[in-house]
């Protein structure tokens, strides 16, 4: 099982956001039975087996064993990931292009940057697993407090000088460091393997009130 599978099929994208089928999905992460999801769920066993099925040829749902009870053979299933992603290339007429914005401080080159993340990790994770190979990744995640708005726009400023001149050392193409951050300098086209390179800074989202009503 995978820790977070990427959908990139539309059809597949469609019946993973049945409600029904989220939640067969959820109870999935671990192995389980027509029988035991119909108790689960709350639904007949010959509904689930539908869900089931249809899971299971979008490649969502996977067969575990077989168990032989009486004249019974019963299927054991598990979700092939514990979590997943639709991947924008489900939407492909209509995903972001990064290429049309090109602005380091646009909100929506950022998204678009992250879609095509989302559809470019989702094919890199299906090509190492399938090579039996580890990918090699690199992610900082972390939070930081501006005091002013000119603080914030300093410090961008910085990261991305600092970034062009990291990517300048270590470049082995001798193209432009990153969109709107020139190279330092430049070398000699390299043999080394390309690596996307992604720096994102955006507002931490606000915490939503608590109801006053609401238990601790």
């Amino acid at each position: 099982m995978l820790d977070i599978a990427v959908i990139e099929d539309p059809a597949a994208a469609e019946a993973s956001l049945d409600p029904i089928r989220t939640r067969i999905l959820r109870e999935l992460a671990e192995p389980g039975s027509a029988t035991q999801l119909a108790a689960k769920v709350g639904l007949p066993r010959q509904q689930v087996n539908y869900h089931l099925k249809a899971l299971e040829r979008h490649g969502l749902v996977e067969l575990v064993e077989e168990r032989r009870r009486g004249n019974v053979t019963e299927r054991i299933l598990r979700a092939t990931a514990a979590s997943y992603l639709i991947s924008p290339s489900a939407l492909a007429s209509v995903a972001p292009d990064p290429h049309r914005y090109s602005d380091r401080f646009s909100a929506f080159w950022l998204l678009a940057l992250a879609g095509r993340m989302v559809q470019e990790l989702g094919r890199l994770i299906a090509g190492a697993v399938a090579a039996r190979k580890t990918l090699p990744t690199f992610a900082i995640d972390g939070e930081i407090t501006f005091r002013s708005a000119a603080d914030r726009a300093a410090f961008a400023e910085e990261l991305g000088l600092a970034v062009a001149r990291l990517v300048d050392k270590y470049d082995d193409d001798g193209g432009p460091a990153a969109a709107g951050a020139p190279a330092a300098g430049s070398r000699d086209p390299g043999t080394g393997r390309k690596h996307r390179l992604v720096v994102a800074l955006h507002p931490t989202l606000k915490s939503s009130p608590q109801p006053p009503n609401a238990k601790e």
